[in-house]
């Protein structure tokens, strides 16, 4: 009996990594109602290392049939693990100008996304924080699933 569970503890193990997140630099807020609140400000933190290679930071968000905009409006403020701030306001394209959704649909949900920093260069390793605000003028925002935030190193 003994054996058995070492053996099932063992295979469950070595399968323990295939289970890891596609992206492991990735922090996404689901939201409960396909709603995202006015008011309701989003902090992501993602470890950074110093690098010379900079850093793609995007931004994405998963939406259904629901959604009733063009874009997506929000602004962002960016800090670095140096204390570096930057503060931008953004327009995600959720539709072209014929109506039709943009982006990816798998099923009943779509991602779209944009780049919000190209070359992000880290000279410090720590935190990433980054805040966002829905800046669309309702205070909700249905239809959305979730936003997120995605890093990617070349």
């Amino acid at each position: 009996m003994m054996q058995r569970s070492f053996l099932i503890s063992l295979i469950l193990f070595a399968f323990l990594p295939a289970c890891q997140p596609d992206h492991p630099n990735e922090v996404y807020y689901p939201f409960r109602d396909q709603v995202w609140q006015r008011f309701n400000i989003l902090s992501f933190e993602l470890p950074v290392e110093s690098s010379e290679t900079p850093y793609r930071v995007l931004f994405f968000a998963r939406h259904t049939r629901e959604f009733p905009y063009q874009s997506l409006d929000f602004q962002m403020i960016l800090r670095t693990p140096s204390g570096e701030e930057r503060i931008r306001e953004f327009q995600l394209s959720v539709r072209d100008s014929k109506e039709k959704f943009l982006g990816d649909w798998d099923g009943e949900q779509c991602e779209v996304s944009i780049i919000l920093n190209r070359e992000l260069v880290i000279n410090k390793s720590g935190l990433l924080v980054i805040e966002l605000e829905n800046l669309i003028p309702r205070i909700e925002t249905p239809g959305l699933l979730g936003v997120g935030i995605r890093l990617e190193q070349d």
